[in-house]
């Protein structure tokens, strides 16, 4: 069996789709080879001294674990000498991240969340990075990158992915060409195409959230988690299941294969999500829709959100275009 590694699979849809320029293409490969060398670091756990937790906390106040600090830098480091980047913005920094003047200065803007899911890395659980590719301004050619460059709303999107490190490392990507996943060959050190044209299931009975949070979500939110939970003896008429890992990552994979609804919506104390629209929201919106699924913030589409800040944060629901509907109904009839 002859194997299609990503690079052969961007090399094609450069060459044949045409859809592909030649430098995201370089850029794309370039962050698949930070993703491999931090799959690497996962697996190495504690022989690797990347678990535990530091003093430190991130500007979303959150204690950093020693692995969100090691993948932040193999990001940075892997992706500034590239040429193909105008700046980079990572969930771990305050601010964007400039390419050194001693570098190429691209026309491209890279967004990431260097680990989701950190709460699991010490219990061995399934962690990932996340990542968006955005188009530079052209106007940023002659200037200095700000941050406002990068509030571009999720549909300008021109790349998406994420890795998530289980069982099996994986990288899944869109294009804007459909959704593709490679599985890390160890033996051979490539990415290996393992799925292709992925179309998520539809009519798959299954959700995804977190119940501790029930006492914090909307009317909407409360009314359909508890049509899922009555099952066959309430107004659906059929049995749900309920899965939950604490990892982005892992329960949008499982969604996207599977099939079903992943939700982290909107809380009644803030009045937003706990998810970050730049770095989480909008690249699983990508990937969804181009799946065939739906990816809203309880009612507007998450890419067609106008962003205002580089952390700002926002409700998720994403998944099953009937359910995603049904969510959206639900929400709109509040009251």
């Amino acid at each position: 069996m002859k194997h299609t590694t990503l690079s052969r699979f961007l090399i094609e849809q450069q060459r044949t789709a045409g859809v592909l320029p030649a430098e995201l293409r370089l850029l794309v490969e370039i962050v698949a080879r930070a993703c491999k060398a931090i799959s690497h670091s996962v697996n190495r756990g504690v022989l690797g001294g990347v678990l535990g937790s530091l003093e430190s906390e991130n500007v979303q106040g959150e204690v950093q674990k020693r692995l969100d600090v090691i993948a932040n830098e193999k990001l940075l480091e892997a992706n500034e000498w590239g040429g193909h980047l105008a700046a980079m913005a990572s969930e771990e920094m305050e601010t964007i991240h400039l390419i050194p003047n001693r570098f190429p200065k691209g026309e491209y803007l890279l967004l990431f969340d260097p680990i989701d899911g950190s709460s699991n890395i010490d219990v061995g659980l399934s962690v990932g990075t996340i990542f968006s590719v955005l188009q530079a301004p052209a106007s940023s050619a002659t200037r200095e990158v700000v941050e406002a460059d990068f509030l571009q709303p999720g549909r300008t999107q021109v790349a998406s992915g994420y890795a998530i490190y289980g069982p099996q490392s994986l990288l899944v990507l869109t294009v804007g060409t459909g959704v593709f996943e490679f599985t890390l060959d160890r033996e051979v050190g490539s990415w290996v195409l393992s799925d292709s044209n992925i179309t998520m299931p539809s009519g798959t009975r299954e959700f995804a959230i977190n119940m501790s949070n029930q006492r914090h979500w909307s009317p909407g939110t409360t009314r359909y988690i508890d049509q899922c939970l009555a099952g066959s003896t309430g107004p659906i008429g059929h049995d749900y299941n309920m899965r939950w890992t604490g990892s982005m990552v892992a329960d949008v994979h499982r969604i996207l294969k599977r099939g079903g609804v992943f939700l982290y919506p909107a809380d009644s104390r803030t009045g937003q999500g706990k998810l970050r629209l730049m770095y989480e929201a909008n690249p699983m919106a990508f990937l969804i829709e181009q799946a065939g699924g739906a990816a809203t913030d309880g009612v507007t589409p998450l890419m067609d959100v106008a962003p205002s800040k580089l952390h700002q944060r926002i409700g998720v629901v994403l998944g099953d275009k009937a359910e995603i509907e049904r969510i959206r109904g639900l929400a709109t009839s509040e009251g």
